[in-house]
């Protein structure tokens, strides 16, 4: 979870909605507000917040088709989901919880026992949540544990690697196979590590395109190869076989292109001052290569 949580409110009744985004923003967090439930859906496709808040009448679709279409893709499977809502009938609250929601409160309620519910939720998802839902790879409390003790030693080298053009890629193919792409470099990137030998080797991604792999220095250019290599020849089963063979020929409709560059990052004469400042280098190394 990232170190200011972020809610997302779904709730079409303005003044509630706006009650919320400013109750829970004075508490700390970072806060998203939509109305209507294809916007819910739209914006989890960009950024995956670390809680919802879902309404179950809502002006398109209702909350309990949302929770079901959440809790049916890898991306957007563990997001915790609090119903608010009016719908105080026993059946109703069954039906929320045995879809995976992790609290049902109705209206009118309490907002400092929601903001104690929230809390609560958000701190047990953050204990659990240390892999990345997508890929496996360790997720973002173990990134920084891991990066932090690369301020205070020398003996280390990155690769930093992006997949550039992934957004427009899911614009053309939708969020599924964007993580399905995803989730396929992070198996090549373990792969390849492994094969290195570096039993202290370690990869992570600072989001879904940045990825990077801690290296011993004499491992680097054996990884960097090898990844070159796996990752050109995968580019071609990214796409649809019949658009990327269109494509080869010529076809007048572009596809979407997407590109990997790895660069490498070795510790600077320097040492970096914070966490922060080591990950603008991660991925200012793949500008600089």
């Amino acid at each position: 979870m990232a170190e200011v949580p972020h809610i997302l409110i779904v709730e079409d009744q303005v003044n509630t909605a706006e009650m919320l985004s400013s109750y829970f923003t004075a508490q700390g967090y970072a806060v998203t507000s939509v109305g209507w439930g294809n916007d819910a859906l739209e914006f989890v496709q960009e950024t995956v917040p670390d809680l919802i808040v879902l309404d179950i009448r809502l002006p398109d679709i209702d909350g309990y088709e949302i929770c079901r279409r959440l809790r049916s893709h890898r991306r957007t499977e563990h997001i915790p989901i609090i119903f608010l809502t009016e719908r105080r009938e026993r059946g109703d609250k069954l039906t929320g919880l045995e879809m995976g929601a992790v609290d049902y409160i109705t209206k009118p309620f309490d907002v400092q026992e929601l903001r104690l519910r929230v809390r609560n939720v958000l701190r047990r998802s953050s204990m659990e949540s240390l892999s990345h839902p997508i890929t496996g790879l360790p997720a973002a409390t173990l990134v920084d544990e891991r990066l932090r003790e690369l301020l205070t030693t020398s003996n280390w080298a990155i690769l930093a690697v992006q997949l550039r053009g992934l957004k427009e890629f899911a614009d053309t193919y939708g969020f599924v196979a964007r993580d399905d792409v995803v989730r396929a470099v992070a198996l090549m990137l373990s792969h390849v590590v492994d094969e290195s030998g570096d039993p202290d080797a370690f990869v992570g991604h600072l989001d879904d395109v940045n990825f990077f792999v801690i290296l011993n220095p004499d491992k680097v250019e054996y990884v960097k190869r090898a990844l070159t290599v796996r990752l050109e020849e995968a580019m071609a089963f990214f796409y649809p076989r019949a658009d990327w063979e269109a494509a080869q020929k010529g076809s007048p409709t572009e596809l979407p292109r997407m590109e990997i560059i790895i660069g490498t990052l070795v510790p600077p004469d320097r040492a970096f001052s914070n966490l922060e400042e080591l990950k603008r280098a991660i991925v200012e190394a793949q500008e600089a290569d």
